[in-house]
């Protein structure tokens, strides 16, 4: 197999695991990603896995108006090929002859010689044609799409069409390293454009996302690769110097290093249900090079008795578990493996972990509730049916910057200043 065809033939066994037999995209490219020993050709398969996944729909009635009987569903590789391989026309807009060629040639690859012609014949008339429009969005679950469109009437179409396209890549520059302008500096000797959210001094979007090895001294933790809205998490829970201060749900550990970041002072306490996703949040402190006070621990932390020692936190972090409607363009595997009867599970899960947490908060202190959800039922109708049930606990005002008002907190919706769709709620523990 040439090496043009090898990456084409894992980005169709991915697809195809993903699509047809209800596997998860992230573990299905972290098995397969390895093999390839070529930086370029890792990153040409996950562009060519999420180019297909963010619109799945389209590539399906392009093969309905173009092939007489539908592929049966022991073709379903070879049906996953086709997709990848019009996803290099469009959106990746790759050399279409090399494209095309690669392609053919990795159906030969993978035991489909007497196929190799049709994926040729189809690629060839995508080539001269274009991929006809159809639904883009079909692929979402109808009880979905009710749910964004009763939700957000007016933003439904808008929603979904950022869903639908390859988000920007946010770095968040270390300020204990260097100044925000003295890492653009650096960025463009490196060749790579960067543009400044002036109202955001840690932000940068590069357009265009760049392996994090290319990023100057990410190995070093001078930058970090965050989106927007989970940076501002930060901003939104603005713990006091030197406070005691909790991540509830902590992996991969992202705003736990920013926290950080911001004041190596804290004395953090980390939690996540799984050890192993530790060892990510570990590997970010390392990165960054923070030392400091901070306790990492794999419990359930909804179950205080497990870990928590009794002494109370002075702010709370519960970024919690989700339906990630707001991440679609980052996770659009999130589609395929989504029912109704989880919303169900995720929002008593939720109001056990607030109810949970609640307690182990400090009068006076402040937890900041965060999801990447933009379902009301998740968000506004969580944090009010928490405040009913609460009388100790006030709502206060967040940053007009942080999205729109959404009952007792904040929604942005995806796309909104390039950001993902992130909700954020501000709750204080009134004082004895």
């Amino acid at each position: 197999m040439s090496s043009g065809a090898t990456p084409r033939a894992v980005a169709a066994r991915v697809i195809d695991a993903v699509l047809n037999r209800g596997r998860s995209l992230k573990a299905e490219l972290a098995q397969a990603l390895p093999s390839l020993p070529d930086p370029r050709d890792r990153a040409l398969v996950e562009a060519i896995c999420f180019a297909v996944l963010r619109q799945p729909a389209r590539y399906e009635a392009a093969l309905s108006a173009w092939v007489p009987r539908p592929l049966p569903r022991r073709d379903s590789e070879l049906k996953a090929l086709l997709f990848a391989g019009f996803a290099q026309l469009d959106p990746l807009a790759l050399p279409a002859h090399a494209a095309v060629a690669a392609t053919v040639e990795a159906a030969r690859a993978l035991g489909r010689k007497h196929q190799a012609g049709l994926v040729n014949a189809l690629l060839r008339r995508a080539q001269r044609e274009g991929i006809p429009a159809g639904d883009a969005h079909a692929h979402w679950p109808r009880w979905l799409r009710d749910r964004i469109a009763a939700d957000w009437p007016q933003d439904e179409r808008a929603v979904l069409d950022a869903s639908a396209i390859e988000p920007p890549m946010w770095l968040r520059v270390n300020l204990r390293r260097q100044t925000r302008e003295a890492y653009v500096a650096r960025l463009s000797e490196a060749g790579i454009v960067a543009h400044v959210e002036a109202e955001w001094p840690e932000a940068l979007r590069l357009d265009e996302a760049v392996p994090v090895a290319a990023l100057p001294g990410f190995a070093d933790g001078d930058v970090s690769v965050q989106d927007l809205s989970a940076q501002q998490v930060v901003q939104a829970l603005s713990p006091p110097h030197g406070a005691r201060v909790l991540d509830a749900c902590a992996a991969p550990g992202g705003k736990t290093a920013h926290l950080l970041e911001h004041d190596p002072s804290l004395r953090m306490t980390a939690l996540d249900v799984e050890a192993s996703r530790l060892e990510r949040v570990r590997a970010n402190l390392r990165r960054i090079g923070v030392v400091a006070d901070v306790t990492l621990e794999a419990a359930d932390a909804a179950d205080t008795r497990t870990w928590w020692d009794g002494v109370a936190f002075d702010a709370v972090l519960l970024d919690a578990p989700c339906s990630a409607t707001g991440i679609v363009r980052r996770q659009p595997d999130v589609l395929q493996h989504r029912r109704a009867s989880d919303l169900d599970s995720l929002i008593a899960t939720q109001a056990q972990l607030l109810d949970a947490l609640w307690p182990t908060l400090a009068p006076g202190g402040v937890l900041l509730y965060a999801t990447c959800s933009i379902l009301r039922a998740e968000n506004e109708a969580q944090i009010a049916a928490f405040l009913t049930r609460t009388p100790d606990a006030v709502a206060e005002p967040l940053d007009e910057r942080l999205g729109r008002i959404a009952g007792a907190g904040r929604q942005r919706l995806p796309g909104e200043q390039g950001a993902d769709g992130f909700y954020y709620a501000r709750l204080r523990k009134r004082p004895l």
